[in-house]
């Protein structure tokens, strides 16, 4: 398949996909006259990196990972990055919500000021 169509068919640009190879994470073929050719399976594959940097990995991790995709076997060393990943979303989240918590009391005092605010620090 040609660079264009590898991009309609996935949902991205022909940009995302020239980093992606120069990222190591898609290989594509070279015709005689320069042209990307991509094999039937880089939809599939493009998709799959788009779910991983949706997920916050980055590009490094992101080409650890994709190797474990293929074989169905990843490294501790790996999985233990991967949970650190996750601990680190949940912390972010838990953050979040906090931040969320305080700014709601903002906006009821702001709505109300004669309300009761002693909870607020």
């Amino acid at each position: 398949m040609r660079i264009g169509e590898v991009a309609d068919k996935a949902g991205v640009s022909v940009r995302a996909l020239r980093y992606y190879e120069e990222q190591n994470l898609l290989e594509a073929s070279r015709t005689p006259g320069g042209q990307r050719h991509y094999p039937g399976t880089a939809v599939g594959r493009v998709r799959l990196i788009q779910q991983l940097y949706a997920a916050g990995l980055p590009s490094r991790v992101v080409r650890q990972v994709l190797p474990c995709v293929d074989t169905g076997e990843a490294p501790p060393a790996l999985l233990g990055q991967l949970e650190a990943e996750r601990v680190r979303v949940d912390e972010r989240i838990t953050d979040l919500l906090a931040v969320r918590d305080r700014l709601d009391d903002v906006i009821a005092l702001a709505r109300d000021p004669d309300a009761d605010c002693s909870h607020m620090q």
